[in-house]
């Protein structure tokens, strides 16, 4: 049986909250959470240290154990761990690209040995009887699990927060959301617990917790990896799993490596991108939603410098218009209503105990929301569908789509609780995660990097490139580029 303890066993190790004194424990500076440390997991992302470690200058098992030690430092801060591995499970190919370095898999997908838990009190979870596929695929790039991060409620809100208990904190700001529904994956990957980590993607959950976080974040095409055990009961597949990292070719090396364990022949293979390319792009700009929803100021801005980056090193940028319907985001809403129904129908499977009275506010809100409007599902359903048609309108011409990752900048924690009254918080939601559904219902590449603009708090501001189907490495080539031309900051060089 696989030994696992629940995070909230641990005794947390005393708060060091000087930056002369972070290579002794935690450093929090002006609120920032972070333990980079002087040594092979601080020095390093996951490429290198998974080179240190095949140099023999670091041992996978010193790896995991440093950095089971740091999230032992910071989860009293940021809360982002649902299951801690009291003994790290090493992959079985110890030859993986990325061999021994130590990560975590998200909550929602199954890991043999530990429960699965969907971020939901409406069940106790059981421990999983085989590893989910694309657990295996994760499994098969060389890594270490020491454990399962947080999530919100099936994934559903764009931050990891609940009704009772602790939220996923933001690292940079802890009064601030570390995003969702990867809040907790993203929380460690920035705090610099570890380099690399499990993310999904059913509305923006990959990518909006990059953009809270600072970190890179690649929703592949739909089909590039594994299929979730989710995804084969959707009407429409909106579902895609990936990882949140600090460095392009960490992304680049995780696609890289997966595709060595699948590969979709209906998809052009990726391979390993390692730089920029010498071509010149032509790339649409869009600062407001097609649903209407404008931009905040800051946000804007961050869009406009980073396309002026662009241009200034040799990109063509032009305005562009995607001709999305009108009612998308509303046919959205009442397909993510449909899930939430269809879970509350089938939860039983997750747990015998299951209780969909139990489920939160957001949740609940979803489905009573369905029911009034369920006669609407075949038009909804024939609408989502035609979006493919618009997306593909949008980019007549273009190479690439540069745009906001969300409408705002993050939020304080709170602000889209699910204890917040469901109308008020399904509007709120609307104004915030306007950008990146389209993605999902299109089932197109997408890729949230950081800005080098930051709020008057620090808190980082996410810019998001969008792509035809398949097109993963144009993505990843513009982001290295983006990444030479300045370094993105974390918390260790802010």
């Amino acid at each position: 049986m696989m030994a696992w303890t629940s995070i909230h066993a641990f005794r947390a190790e005393p708060t060091v909250t000087t930056s002369e004194e972070q290579s002794e424990g935690r450093s929090e500076t002006r609120d920032r959470v972070h333990v980079f440390r002087d040594d092979a997991l601080g020095d390093h992302d996951a490429v290198g240290l998974a080179q240190a470690i095949r140099r023999g200058e670091v041992s996978a098992a010193e790896a995991a154990r440093d950095a089971a030690a740091r999230v032992r430092d910071v989860e009293d801060r940021l809360h982002a761990v649902q299951v801690h591995l009291d003994a790290p499970a090493h992959a079985a190919r110890p030859g993986g690209a990325l061999a021994g370095v130590p990560t975590f898999v998200k909550d929602n997908t199954d890991y043999q040995g530990l429960p699965t838990g969907h971020g939901s009190a409406a069940f106790a979870p059981r421990a999983a009887r085989r590893h989910a596929p694309f657990a295996r695929q994760f499994l098969s790039t060389g890594v270490t699990v020491l454990g399962k991060t947080k999530l919100p409620e099936f994934g559903f809100s764009p931050t990891t927060e609940y009704e009772a208990g602790e939220p996923v904190r933001n690292p940079w700001h802890p009064d601030h959301s570390a995003g969702g529904s990867s809040g907790g994956s993203a929380a460690l990957v920035a705090c610099g617990a570890v380099p690399i980590a499990h993310a999904n993607d059913g509305g923006g959950s990959i990518r909006i917790p990059a953009a809270c976080c600072g970190l890179v974040g690649l929703k592949p095409t739909l089909g590039r990896v594994a299929l979730n055990a989710q995804s084969r009961q959707l009407p429409i597949d909106i579902i895609t799993d990936g990882v949140v990292s600090r460095s392009v070719r960490d992304s680049a090396a995780f696609l890289a490596a997966a595709e060595q364990h699948y590969r979709n022949p209906k998809l052009p293979p990726v391979g390993l991108v390692e730089g920029p390319s010498d071509r010149r792009l032509r790339i649409g700009l869009l600062t407001d939603s097609p649903n209407g929803v404008r931009s905040d100021a800051d946000t804007r801005a961050a869009v406009e410098e980073t396309a002026r980056r662009l241009e200034g090193l040799g990109h063509t940028v032009e305005p562009v218009d995607l001709p999305i319907d009108p009612r998308f985001t509303k046919d959205f809403l009442t397909y993510w209503g449909l899930l939430s129904f269809l879970i509350g129908v089938t939860g039983r499977r997750l747990g015998t105990d299951f209780d969909r009275r139990r489920m939160d506010g957001l949740s609940r809100g979803l489905r009573e929301q369905y029911l009034r409007d369920w006669r609407t599902t075949p038009g909804v359903l024939r609408r989502l569908k035609r979006t493919r048609e618009a997306y593909a309108a949008g980019f007549r011409g273009l190479d690439l789509i540069l745009s906001p990752v969300l409408a705002h900048t993050t939020p304080r924690l709170g602000h889209l609780s699910p204890n917040v009254p469901y109308a008020t918080l399904i509007e709120r939601l609307v104004d915030y995660v306007a950008f990146t559904p389209v993605n999902n219902i299109v089932g197109t590449p997408s890729l949230s990097v950081p800005a080098l603009r930051t709020t008057a708090d620090g808190l980082p501001i996410g810019v998001m490139f969008s792509a035809r189907p398949g097109a993963e490495r144009t993505l990843l080539e513009l982001a290295y580029e983006l990444e030479a031309d300045h370094p993105f900051p974390t918390l260790r060089t802010p």
